[in-house]
């Protein structure tokens, strides 16, 4: 009985308007952290502390070798996850003891985001995607990757902070700390599964981001153009208007079992 309590509960969460929105957006917001200038570019040097391994080895990995970058890679992203979503917990918790201001939140939120998506525009002199981050760095190998994901999610997070701080504002949004962790669970690999391929398929990675980092004033510009978008929804109620019809959409729709 209480198993299908905890499903009921589980389906209603994933069925909410507001988190089958924020989702998606959410994992663009992952993705675009890790194609941003202070985190594509330090990849390899990522891989190379958290397996041990040189950039040469890196490159012709094979076997054991690549299953060791793979672990490698897990760990770290294990790392900044877990501080990454108890904050996007805390903040889905703060957004229900005030929700009774939600229209003021929003609005406040929404003008936050769409500053935010300017600065990763570069549009916001002083808020541009700075490199604001620890320089201490864990022991080198797999036993120290998971610390190296730790000050990675704490020292890293003013340089993503426009992607991070959107997926924050949704999870306020939300007003339920389980539902602030999914989005930022959702967040967290959108970030990291480009690590898990970089780590796969090294040398393949390098040329995709290769292409990126030629091409990153139109990421840049398209990333933040999402965010301000998203701002621009929460600041003109737009964005409650889209969940209510989302939730109307869910309610006509069933899953026979």
């Amino acid at each position: 009985m209480s198993t299908l309590l905890a499903l009921g509960d589980a389906s209603r969460t994933v069925e909410s308007g507001a988190i089958v929105l924020a989702v998606p957006v959410a994992l663009a917001a992952g993705l675009l952290s890790f194609f941003s200038p202070c985190v594509l570019p330090l990849v390899p040097g990522y891989l190379s502390y958290v397996t041990g391994f040189s950039a040469a080895d890196l490159a012709t990995a094979r076997g054991g070798r690549r299953g060791r970058m793979l672990l490698g890679a897990v760990l770290f992203i294990l790392g900044f996850t877990a501080v990454f979503v108890s904050t996007g917990a805390l903040f889905g918790y703060f957004g229900q003891t005030v929700q009774q201001y939600k229209g003021t939140i929003d609005l406040v939120l929404g003008a936050a985001t769409i500053v935010m998506g300017l600065a990763f525009m570069g549009l916001v002199p002083g808020l541009s995607m700075r490199e604001v981050r620890s320089h201490r760095r864990p022991a080198i190998g797999l036993a120290g990757a998971p610390l190296l994901g730790i000050v990675f999610g704490v020292g890293w997070t003013p340089c993503m902070g426009p992607t991070l701080g959107t997926i924050l504002s949704l999870s306020a949004n939300q007003a339920d700390a389980a539902r602030g962790a999914l989005l930022v669970t959702v967040y967290c690999l959108g970030l990291g599964v480009p690590f898990i391929l970089a780590a796969l398929a090294f040398r393949r990675a390098l040329g995709a981001f290769g292409w990126v980092k030629r091409h990153y004033p139109l990421v840049m510009r398209i990333g933040g153009g999402m965010l301000v978008v998203v701002g621009l929804l929460l600041v003109t109620g737009a964005w409650d208007s889209l969940v209510s019809e989302m939730q109307v959409w869910s309610g006509d729709f069933s899953i026979g079992i």
